[in-house]
């Protein structure tokens, strides 16, 4: 295995944080300093809009982001008042900037990065290569990403609660490896790409956070025949034609055909897995002729050599066009050109080699089971979902392996309480006395939404933490003039899945 690039120079990054702390160079204050549109043009790939805002502004906040924020020059007087500690000179010591005569050019950008957990809320600064906008055309194929839409989509969905050894494959800039350990004691992190692991590297010195290892080498070579608790992954999962002519770009592109990088992934994640070890990753998945993408991905799990338990969520589903004209965009080139027509027919001609009908975007979480899998859940869920989906799904787990434990007998003698964020909603014809519909809403969560039967309805009304689910069972029989054997044996499933999903709670 080829050796990880050498740590940056721990001096250096120490002084870039001390400016970088005393400019108050952070999120909040960026977005102050250009306003909500400027941001949300950012977003969109516009700088013009921020540097508008920030004018002739010549205070270090300002020169920080016009440097470091939208890799625009300044010039070097401006750069040393601003990094006072670290200068132009370290600045380019790091790599992360040139200097031509008087005028500092940024070769990569240094962003405030707002985060929040089970611990609290914080902020990192986090190093990646320029942007698009930044660039003035198409991302380099090295090009390592910062943080976008996708990355804080994982972190959030990182499960809480202490581990031992974590391992991030395909860390990019560092985002994952930074979340993971803030609840795990050692970070292994890999990539295929040297200059990955080096912004890896500086991003976790600059943020000052120690025990993450950095190491070079594709899937899970550089950690063969070891075990880890937790393993996080946004994997380089685009579908893209293994043509002449169109680019692959690393931070995106894993080098196999179709959505092989994802069933690879599947398929092998066990194997590094510690027994109860969990991973969760980001992904694509091939709708064919004749085959359902999440039972492809069904069959990907169940070819693992060693037993995972699995819980897939399909969020988007996407045809071979929008998919192809998405990703085109997303390197740079522009609807209408040429090559952006050239790029587009290549993936449809890609998609149709292999009869693509759709290509589904989601989240996996696979665990090692001890024997045979318990838990294989397979939906879709595509409305918009709350905040802390990690805390969530942890506690689903959680809930899924005490229900394991329970049989009906002792679920019935449980005393259960209605989560916080759930409300119901009754739905009336007009002039009608009876609802029509009655449903229960999830604020958090997946923000599901379940229709219920009046016996369920008045179930879930009466979990106040007071009674057990039998007693209560009891009554709504006899308030309904129904059997109390038949009705419980219809409600307590469904009593198990509003405790899996996040509806009902222990008491």
């Amino acid at each position: 295995m080829t050796s990880a690039p050498a740590t940056p120079h721990p001096a250096l990054v120490a002084a870039l944080r001390a400016d970088l702390t005393s400019a108050g160079y952070t999120a909040d204050a960026v977005r102050g300093a250009w306003g909500s549109l400027a941001d949300e043009a950012i977003g969109h790939g516009l700088h013009g809009p921020a540097l508008a805002a920030l004018g002739e502004r010549t205070d270090a906040l300002a020169v920080l982001c016009r440097l470091l924020f939208l890799g625009a020059p300044a010039p070097r007087a401006a750069v040393d008042a601003a990094l006072p500690s670290l200068g132009a000179e370290g600045l380019a010591a790091l790599g992360l900037a040139d200097r031509d005569g008087d005028t500092v050019r940024a070769t990569a950008l240094v962003r405030p990065q707002d985060f929040a957990d089970a611990r609290g809320a914080g902020q990192w600064w986090i190093a990646s290569d320029l942007d698009e906008a930044a660039i003035g055309g198409a991302l380099p194929t090295g090009h390592v990403l910062g943080v976008g839409g996708a990355s804080l989509t994982l972190a959030g969905l990182q499960l809480p609660g202490h581990a031992g050894l974590a391992l991030d494959v395909g860390t990019g800039c560092g985002i994952q490896a930074l979340r993971a350990r803030r609840t795990v004691d050692r970070v292994v992190a890999t990539d295929v790409s040297a200059r990955a692991l080096a912004f890896t590297a500086l991003n976790a010195l600059l943020n000052d956070v120690d025990g993450i290892e950095v190491r070079l080498g594709s899937l899970f070579e550089p950690v063969a025949g070891e075990l880890f608790d937790r393993v996080v992954s946004n994997p380089p999962f685009v579908i893209t034609p293994r043509v002449e002519g169109v680019p692959e770009y690393e931070y995106r592109d894993g080098g196999m055909a179709g959505d092989d990088l994802v069933a690879a992934f599947v398929r092998g994640v066990g194997q590094v897995l510690a027994l109860g070890g969990t991973a969760q990753l980001l992904g694509n998945w091939e709708y064919r002729t004749g085959a359902d993408g999440l039972d492809r991905v069904r069959e990907w799990v169940a070819a693992s050599p060693v037993p995972l338990d699995a819980w897939v969520v399909e969020r988007e589903l996407l045809d071979p066009l929008a998919y192809a004209e998405l990703w085109v965009r997303d390197g740079g080139t522009a609807p209408g050109s040429p090559a952006y027509a050239r790029l587009v027919e290549a993936w449809l001609a890609d998609f149709a080699d292999r009869e693509v009908t759709a290509i589904g975007f989601g989240y996996l979480l696979l665990r090692r089971a001890e024997d045979e899998p318990t838990l294989a859940r397979y939906e879709r869920i595509t409305q918009g979902v709350g905040d802390a989906l990690g805390i969530h799904q942890g506690a689903a787990l959680t809930a899924w392996d005490r229900l394991a434990r329970t049989d009906d007998e002792a679920l019935a003698r449980a005393v259960l309480t209605v989560a916080d964020d759930v409300t119901e909603a009754r739905h009336h014809l007009p002039g009608a006395e009876a609802p029509s519909v009655i449903e229960l809403r999830q604020g958090g969560g997946f923000a599901r939404t379940v229709q219920v039967d009046p016996a369920l309805a008045a179930l879930v009304g009466a979990c106040d933490g007071d009674l057990p689910v039998g007693v209560l069972i009891s009554a709504i029989a006899d308030l309904l003039e129904a059997d109390a054997a038949a009705l419980s044996a219809d409600l307590l499933p469904r009593v198990r899945e509003l405790l899996f999903t996040g509806f009902l709670a222990w008491g």
